[in-house]
């Protein structure tokens, strides 16, 4: 959910809509000090953003500017449509260079198609971000699809997705082919090392949500709650939904008021420019919950049904993104995959760019027993499908839907038991299973202090992480 810091900022919708839905890095757009735990909302705080919320008023006195219009006053013009070839070109080279986790991933979509390319407005992109912060899944990824389905139609999605997932994707699944062709042994030194790494990334990332997801005493108390629930439950996998659910419900009781800003942004900006239909709309929507009830029915069909069942749940039920998946995939796929790979796999997923959701590349490979470059793509399939339904499906309801105050409140409930379910993981495997010695634990350390402290680029730390551990471990 690369510096997969799900907590360092939160770059979109607190002030486009909102809603806070935890990030995993530092801002590739706003540099801060790595120390502070929050940066700036990255729309918001632009000099195109500050001019388009006034317009000179009477007297030369600054007013509100009118919902739907832009700097000038006059309404947003519409980007005109592209093709699908021209949005894979645009996003392949984010695909090959995004790294920094979401935060950063949404400040090199804002550069690329706000500032660079213009084909959008900075409220047209702030409502995508706000739209994507309200669903499950990879909020960059999501943004991205978006992004294409508006410039370039349905082609223009599958575009944009293939180009800025593919490279991450592929670069995986050819490290869990070697995993799994490999007898590495769990005692291999890099492999360790790679296992410190991942506790140093998660920690970073749960640090980062909890000051700004889980600041308040209601929603610290959440938090804690969702993480006990967890670490008690016979068998978590089956009890986090109902902790997303009770989180939800306890964040709209609580009543927190909405973040200031958080209204919405002008009108002429909702992504339902991009889907009209309605209809097609809600036929996403009921494919989305048709997946969740029917696709564990039909796993029994055999491995590869299976294997794209329980990735598919993991990609429909995630609330957070980046770290977040963590504890579902390690629920979903046990059995199917080791735990040593599995933790070796998600160190290595913090050194590519792109979404950490390619990580389901890695499982794909080596899982058993239906692995390899088919796995690869039968788990990679079924952890974004449910993004692209999602983000087909609710746009054309996204305008009405952001400007409900009862809505912000629920999701700060359910971002509240995301920081406790990333906690519970956080000890159980990533510590359990990735620290088993003092010397594993220095490495750890080393790298989550090279994270926090020095502002380190998650790649050099992950392979400083994995010479440390063939000299060390």
């Amino acid at each position: 959910m690369k510096s997969r810091d799900a907590g360092r900022a939160d770059v979109s919708a607190e002030a486009a809509c909102g809603t806070d839905r935890p990030g995993e890095d530092q801002a590739a757009v706003t540099q801060t000090d790595p120390r502070t735990p929050s940066t700036p909302d990255v729309a918001a705080t632009s000099p195109g953003r500050r001019a388009a919320a006034t317009s000179p008023g009477p007297q030369g006195s600054a007013s509100p500017a009118a919902p739907g219009t832009g700097e000038s006053g006059a309404p947003d013009a519409p980007a005109p449509r592209g093709s699908a070839a021209e949005v894979f070109a645009a996003f392949l080279p984010l695909g090959l260079t995004s790294f920094g986790g979401p935060v950063a991933h949404l400040g090199f979509f804002r550069t690329a198609f706000v500032e660079r390319r213009s084909w959008m407005s900075d409220a047209a992109y702030a409502d995508l971000v706000a739209l994507c912060q309200f669903l499950p899944g990879p909020a960059s990824s999501q943004v991205g699809m978006a992004i294409g389905l508006q410039r370039a139609g349905f082609l223009g999605l599958a575009a944009a997705w293939t180009a800025f997932t593919l490279p991450s994707a592929v670069a995986l699944a050819l490290f869990g082919l070697v995993v799994a062709s490999v007898d590495i042994g769990p005692h291999a030194g890099w492999l360790l090392g790679l296992k410190a790494a991942a506790a140093a990334v998660v920690a970073n990332a749960l640090m980062g949500m909890a000051a700004s997801l889980a600041a308040t005493r209601g929603r610290a108390a959440i938090a804690a709650a969702a993480a006990v629930a967890m670490l008690l439950a016979p068998v978590p996998a089956l009890v986090q939904i109902g902790v997303i659910l009770a989180g939800g419900l306890c964040g709209f009781l609580l009543g927190a008021p909405p973040a200031p800003g958080a209204q919405a942004s002008d009108r002429s900006a909702a992504p339902a420019a991009a889907v009209h239909n309605r209809t097609l709309g809600a036929v996403a929507l009921v494919l989305f919950a048709a997946g969740l009830v029917l696709l564990p029915l039909a796993a029994q069909w055999g491995p590869a049904a299976d294997l794209f069942d329980r990735t598919y749940r993991a990609g429909a039920l995630v609330f957070g993104g980046g770290h977040v998946v963590l504890p579902l995939l390690e629920g979903e796929l046990a059995g199917l995959v080791a735990p040593d790979a599995f933790l070796a796999g998600y160190g290595a997923a913090q050194a590519v760019p792109g979404p950490l959701f390619t990580f389901a590349a890695f499982l794909g490979a080596v899982a058993t027993p239906f692995g390899g470059i088919a796995g690869a793509a039968v788990a990679l399939a079924g952890i974004f499908l449910p993004s692209v339904l999602l983000v087909v499906g609710v746009m054309p309801f996204w305008d009405a839907l952001r400007r409900r105050a009862w809505a912000r409140r629920a999701l700060a409930g359910v971002n509240a038991a995301v920081v406790g379910l990333l906690g519970a993981a956080f000890w159980d495997p990533v510590i359990t299973g990735g620290i088993t010695s003092n010397a594993a634990l220095a490495v750890a350390v080393a790298a989550f202090v090279a994270l926090r402290h020095f502002g380190a680029p998650p790649w050099a730390v992950v392979v400083a992480a994995g010479l440390a551990g063939a000299a060390l471990l």
